[in-house]
């Protein structure tokens, strides 16, 4: 049942079983049978699912299934209504022409279903992202009645309005003088609320209710010329032939900032009286429900959409499912499986008892009703060009199936040559004793009887030693088959090289036997040698040998045994030409080398005994004679060898330099040390007294010098200063006086008169950098001039501002920060005194007391805690109090909130973010950054001036209590949520 491996002589499960016996004929093929995609007598045809175009198609079989609709498309003129060439594919031009080429073929097409792609993509619509079904329907209706309203035939022209189109009333009565206002306009389908109701006729009464304007919304009287209190409501004047009745089920949540839906039952009947509903009573306003369009899904944003619609002709019900379209039994809907579907969980409300002649449905969100006809239906007729189309596209389908049946049948007797071939050749299969054979890989027998997969050549360079036979160890990969049958598959599929009885390789099999017997030698002479080296050394008979080698010595020898079988695998891999496996050969004899061999552990870099007595002990010449067996090339060092001269020098060389950085560091701190503590430092922004001239030097080089000082034998000694990088390469200042009071002065390091004499001893400086101050005898404090030597560059100075200005406005990730304030006072108290020091300032204090490279690098280090600290954004002082430091970053405060942007997104993307943050929706958000409004949501954040660290303020407006106007601006503020058909807008 199953084959064996390890045994080449197994031939069982190898993939024969699926051709031994009677096989199906459909099994030599995967082709399905065409005439599964034929359309069966008296169906629909159905609608390709273009990945998220489900609420197309079911609008399309509705529409479709409207006869006055299909009749007057039918009657409008095309383009090619002289014929298309039958050398040339028929491209409609025109909506109208899609519509017209769709329902031709929805007709008198023999496919199952058809491809609405070039509909879709006319409309500009994205295939990919599901849209607001309710929407789609109204821009579409709106979109038809513009593109028919040029027509010169009334029967075409006005078919949107005769068939979809009524007439309603804002009535609004003054309840003082009785005056009524009338304001008649037009409706395509009525929008009914259903929160709060069970049933449709509900649902309608309350459209039509009453409303009383009173209060701050009172309404203003022509006659009585003054607000008054007055009445309003709907009154419904006329009503079309197809009642559309949108349910919205689709409500803005203002909780979560989005759209949900709402999963409530709502019962409607098949017959539906709107005369109790009319202002005029004396037509007849009887509807029967003829289509039922559903949502299956508990989210607004997911799910699917699918159509119940009544045929007209013969009164039949049908769902329509994209490609699948089922017929009703018994001429009823039947609604149940749908609201099984949608079930989200057990906890959801039952659905509720329906009398004969009712439904109730939770997934429902548009009703269609048609007038109720005394004639009988009206008969279609697709028009001869349109036929002739059809006919052409029915032929190409039927030479579709031919070719496939075709097919069908060249695999079958393809396969059932196949199938006596592989029976015989596999009774064959066999080598029998003493006759002539052949090895072949397994994996090419397998592929062989797999039909699935077409046989390549036969291939078994994989399976070959170094010596070009068969490898001992690829046994298991190969099986023994009959000389016959292998000349039978060479002769077919070609390949090799051959591996008959002589390609055996006998020096492979000795080679492993040689390292079997070793291996097994290796674990008594580990006992052994662990023996000897618990013996006593006396006298220079020993032999210094590295612990860690002593301590992996096995472990090397026995990687060392199987080294030659490696290297066979190494060769067969370069013999077969496959570059991955050379590759992969040359990366792993570059860690070999790079790990040290036995006893190289304790070779100096001068190839001599190391001077570390630690790393090395002594063992017996007995020890060393086993060792000696295993690695004959390990480096040989008798007990009384001498350690490496030079490593000796070197090592007292050290010890010299170690006290020398030791004495030059603290010669450094004694002349330096108010620098070093950072204790007594001069301040631009207040200028000291007591002198008129400043040095200054790179803050970089004073915090290197602060290391070495600290740590002079781990670090490396300073010996100049490099105040180069403060100029430009025109050797010109790159800082301004007044950028070296603020922004720039983490840059800079300023250094006293006194302290540069000391400095120039002791370092060499490249360049010299001096600030001046200036003021003319007898004259005020505002005619004092500062000045540098070198000057300022402006050329470079202005570069270097464009260049921060563009990386401000440039970040992928930066954290910003948003403040809430209401009647423009903030929210929470005001932060802590600004020279408190914070918890987290606190841990970065801590920080300074760990080893070397472990430091915050956003603080200067020193001793005692000492730092300059920045104050505010105007003013310095000169020395500051031991012990406090200063971070400089923004300190986020109660009630504020951070949020990670980056420079190209937009502001609406922003609110977005901020509605989740501070459950405020978009439309509510006044923002505004330095005193600027921010309004426009299509600009980004660069272009705004919004920087990493900055803070904007947000002002909520007062929630909207409608949730229809909610909905309306959520549409305006997140149209992904919306229709997004960029072709249908823009008509």
């Amino acid at each position: 049942r199953r084959n064996c491996r390890g045994n080449p002589n197994c031939l069982v499960g190898i993939g024969e079983h699926a051709w031994l016996g009677e096989i199906d004929e459909n099994s030599f093929h995967n082709i399905d049978d065409p005439n599964c995609e034929r359309r069966k007598k008296n169906a629909f045809v159905g609608l390709t699912n273009l990945g998220a175009t489900c609420y197309v198609n079911t609008f399309l079989q509705m529409w479709f299934l409207n006869l006055e609709l299909r009749q007057a498309l039918y009657l409008c003129p095309s383009a090619c209504g002289d014929g298309v060439p039958k050398d040339a594919d028929y491209e409609p031009q025109t909506i109208c022409e899609h519509l017209q080429y769709l329902f031709a073929l929805l007709q008198n097409s023999k496919r199952r279903y058809i491809d609405p792609s070039g509909f879709v993509k006319a409309l500009g619509l994205d295939t990919g992202q599901q849209q607001d079904a309710q929407e789609f329907s109204k821009l579409f209706m709106s979109l038809l009645e513009d593109t028919l309203s040029k027509q010169k035939n009334p029967d075409v022209r006005n078919i949107v309005q005769k068939q979809f189109c009524g007439e309603y009333a804002y009535v609004t009565v003054c309840n003082q003088c009785g005056r009524e206002s009338k304001l008649v306009s037009k409706f395509y389908e009525l929008e009914l609320n259903i929160q709060g109701h069970k049933q449709l006729t509900d649902c309608i009464t309350e459209f039509l209710k009453e409303e009383k304007l009173e209060g701050d919304n009172r309404y203003f009287c022509e006659t009585c010329q003054s607000k008054q209190n007055a009445t309003r409501k709907i009154r419904l004047l006329s009503l079309p032939c197809t009642l559309n009745l949108q349910l919205m089920r689709f409500v803005f949540d203002r909780q979560t900032g989005h759209k949900k839906k709402l999963n409530t039952y709502i019962g409607f009947s098949e017959l539906l009286d709107m005369e109790p509903f009319m202002e005029q009573k004396n037509g007849v306003y009887v509807y029967e429900l003829s289509a039922v369009l559903i949502h299956r899904g508990v989210s607004a944003y997911s799910g699917h959409y699918i159509a119940h619609v009544k045929d007209p002709q013969t009164g039949e019900w049908y769902k329509f499912n994209d490609e699948d379209i089922e017929k009703m039994e018994g001429k009823k809907l039947q609604l149940g499986i749908e609201e099984d579907l949608a079930e989200p969980s057990k906890s959801q409300t039952r659905k509720p008892k329906c009398g004969k002649g009712t439904h109730c449905s939770r997934n429902a969100y548009m009703l269609v009703y048609r007038l109720q006809a005394r004639e009988k239906s009206l008969t279609v007729q697709v028009p001869a060009f349109l036929q002739e189309l059809v006919e052409r596209d029915n032929c190409k389908f039927e030479e579709w199936c031919n070719e496939m049946a075709e097919m069908r049948k060249q695999s079958v007797a393809r396969g059932k040559i196949k199938h006596e071939e592989v029976k015989e050749l596999y009774q064959r299969l066999p080598a029998e004793a003493g006759s002539p054979y052949d090895f072949i890989s397994l994996e090419w027998l397998q592929k062989w009887l797999d039909e699935s997969t077409p046989p390549k050549p036969i291939d078994n360079t994989a399976c070959l030693c170094s010596h070009g036979k068969l490898h001992p160890d690829k046994i298991s990969l190969m099986k023994r088959i009959s000389e016959y049958v292998a000349d039978f598959f060479y002769r077919r599929y070609g390949g090799g090289p051959r591996l008959n009885v002589k390609a055996l390789c006998k020096d492979c099999v000795v080679e492993r036997c040689r390292i079997l017997r070793l291996k097994n030698q290796l674990n008594e002479d580990y006992k052994t040698v662990t023996n000897l080296l618990k013996m006593t050394v006396k006298g220079n008979d020993g032999f210094w040998v590295g612990k860690a080698s002593l301590r992996s010595w096995r472990q090397l020898a026995l990687e060392q045994l199987n080294e030659q079988d490696e290297d066979a695998e190494h060769s067969n891999g370069k013999m077969n030409g496959n570059a991955q496996n050379k590759d992969e050969s040359n990366e792993e004899k570059r860690e070999e080398e790079e790990e040290l061999n036995f006893n190289e552990d304790i070779v100096c870099p001068h190839g001599d005994l190391c001077i570390s007595e630690n790393e090395r002990r002594v063992v017996s010449k007995e020890a060393w004679e086993k060792l000696k067996q295993y690695f004959p090339k390990a480096p040989e060092f008798p007990n009384n060898k001498e350690c490496c001269s030079q490593c000796k020098i070197l090592e007292r060389e050290g010890e010299e330099n170690e006290a020398l950085h030791k004495m030059m560091a603290s010669e450094q701190k004694t002349s330096l040390q108010n620098l070093f503590h950072d204790k007594c430092r001069p301040c631009l922004g207040s200028w000291p007294q007591e002198t008129d001239e400043l040095y200054i030097v790179s803050q970089f080089f004073v915090e290197e010098w602060r290391k070495f000082v600290r740590r002079p034998t781990r670090c490396s000694p300073v010996s100049s200063i490099a105040n180069s990088v403060l100029l430009c390469p025109h050797g010109g200042l790159m800082f301004t006086f007044a950028s070296m009071t603020k922004e720039d002065s983490k840059h800079i390091a300023l250094i006293w008169p006194s302290e540069w004499e000391r400095i120039q001893k002791l370092f060499v400086v490249d360049h010299v950098i001096k600030i001046t101050r200036t003021q003319a005898a007898g004259a005020g404090p505002e005619s004092v001039c500062y000045t540098s030597e070198p000057q300022l560059c402006p050329e470079c100075r202005e570069g270097l501002l464009c260049q921060q200005q563009r990386d401000l406005r440039e970040y992928t990730q930066a954290t910003i920060y948003i403040h809430k304030v209401v009647d423009n006072k903030k929210v929470m108290k005001d932060a802590a005194p600004e020279l408190n020091v914070s918890s987290s300032e606190a841990e970065e204090e801590r920080e300074e007391n760990k080893p070397e490279g472990e430091q915050d690098p956003d603080f200067n280090q020193a001793n005692g805690g000492t730092k300059r600290q920045k104050l505010s954004h105007q003013s310095y002082i000169t020395y500051q109090k031991q012990g406090i430091r200063r971070s400089t970053r923004h300190r986020k405060v109660r009630g504020e909130k951070a949020l990670l942007v980056s420079a190209n997104q937009t502001l609406k993307e922003l609110k977005i973010q901020i509605m989740h943050a501070f459950s405020v929706a978009p439309f509510d958000q006044n923002l505004s950054l330095d005193g600027k409004i921010l309004s426009d949501d299509t600009a980004t954040l660069g272009s705004l001036g919004v920087i990493p660290e900055s803070v904007i303020l947000l002002k909520a407006d007062e929630p909207i209590a409608d949730y229809a106007a909610m909905d309306d601006v959520m549409q305006v503020c997140m149209p992904e949520e919306g229709f997004k058909g960029t072709g249908l807008l823009g008509h």
